[in-house]
């Protein structure tokens, strides 16, 4: 009986604070930046020495090297010719919501920093899987070897795209990434880290953000065609884009720059870079990740360069059969790895086969334009291959 007039005692205290407090802000209604002193369910004060604690937040903290990308509804797909006859992207309305992307790929000094935590802080196997295959670069019948030993580890080229990591290793490096950045956060808003366990910071905190991760196939390819800088008027788009800028051509038609390439990509059979003297792209390989124009949503080598790796399993009918709003393809359903028969090399799709876009260095322009889409085993890695990550605007309802 005791407890219950303790109890009594107390909420009623509570009940008079948040009231006078709520009296004081009748101005507007609550909202997560602002919620008030006390709750409008309860009328408890907010906060009190064994109350409900609702901590400050200011709204989503913004990400290193993240660009925000506001969604909406655009026609995804391939409007390029069909040159290999898959029939696998064809064009539909889809709705995406509002995420963030790396504005450059990730670099070689990106993935140096996480081979040096992870060397210092996990397992020698877990560093031992983490490591770029170099080798990608290796070619029987061709002299790069110095590309073997230099390109992932010589300063020079510490921020150009890291390459040799699989869609496996691409998500692990997001997972310590979300890890080191929310610890850093943390410590900065004086939010204490968790000892033991998973270590995760409580999203309640209101400091650390949402998950680093891949993108999706159609994020990465509503983030590539930036039709945000083509409006007009009221939701009307004055042209589409078959490459991230405007015009069919992969020439710069501006000022100081004309005539200069837009993207670093093969310009034909033998052909890298130009002539010297005249190196039109400036790279016969890879390139450092902030050359050349970002788009109109300030997003950097979104064509050429490297291919990027996406989260979405590859299958030929997916346009058939995803969602319309936040399409993803996360596995065989609908269209079951069975019937293409990979286990016999009937087909090379599997439930392991992932969706890479955006062309090359070694690329010619057909496979630069945002609809075209290729795949690889997830555990598979190239020269041409890298990624960025996304990530969600949490808080939002576009």
């Amino acid at each position: 009986m005791k407890r219950i007039v303790r109890f009594a005692k107390s909420f009623g205290i509570a009940m008079g604070v948040a009231t006078a407090l709520m009296a004081c802000n009748k101005g507007g209604n609550p909202t997560s930046v602002s919620p008030g002193e006390g709750s409008t369910a309860t009328g408890v004060a907010y906060n009190t020495e064994d109350g409900f604690q609702v901590n400050e937040y200011l709204g989503q903290p913004q990400g290193p090297n993240l660009v925000f990308i506001e969604g909406g509804r655009a026609v995804i797909g391939s409007f390029e010719e069909d040159l290999l006859k898959t029939h696998d992207n064809l064009e539909r309305t889809v709705t995406v919501a509002s995420f963030y992307m790396d504005e450059t790929e990730i670099a070689n000094i990106h993935w140096l920093e996480y081979l040096f935590f992870i060397r210092r802080d996990g397992s020698e196997e877990d560093f031992q899987n983490a490591l770029p295959d170099t080798t990608v670069w290796a070619e029987q019948l061709a002299y790069n070897d110095p590309y073997v030993d230099h390109y992932l580890r010589y300063p020079g080229f510490r921020f150009f795209p890291v390459v040799g990591v699989s869609w496996e290793q691409a998500n692990d490096f997001a997972k310590w990434r979300t890890e080191v950045v929310n610890k850093r956060l943390a410590e900065e808003a004086g939010v204490e880290v968790p000892e033991g366990g998973d270590g995760r910071i409580p999203l309640e905190s209101g400091v650390v953000l949402p998950d680093y991760r891949l993108p999706s196939e159609a994020e990465w390819e509503y983030a590539a065609q930036a039709l945000i800088g083509n409006q007009w008027l009221d939701e009307n788009q004055t042209h589409n884009r078959l490459y991230p800028w405007d015009g069919h051509a992969l020439r710069n038609p501006y000022g100081k720059s004309m005539g200069m390439f837009l993207a670093n990509f093969k310009r034909g059979r033998g052909d890298y870079a130009g002539i010297a003297g005249k190196l039109n792209d400036g790279a016969m390989i890879t390139d450092y990740i902030y050359n050349y124009p970002p788009n109109d949503f300030g997003l950097y080598n979104m064509a050429g360069n490297v291919n990027e790796w996406v989260r979405d399993v590859y299958r030929p009918t997916s346009f058939q059969v995803m969602n319309d709003l936040n399409p993803l393809r996360r596995d065989g359903y609908l269209d079951k790895e069975d019937g293409y028969d990979s286990k016999n090399f009937q087909s090379l799709v599997s439930d392991k086969s992932r969706v890479y876009k955006g062309g090359s260095w070694k690329d010619v322009a057909y496979w630069m334009s945002p609809g075209t889409r290729r795949y690889l085993d997830q555990d598979s890695c190239t020269a041409t291959i890298g990624f960025r990550c996304a990530m969600i605007r949490a808080g939002t309802n576009y």
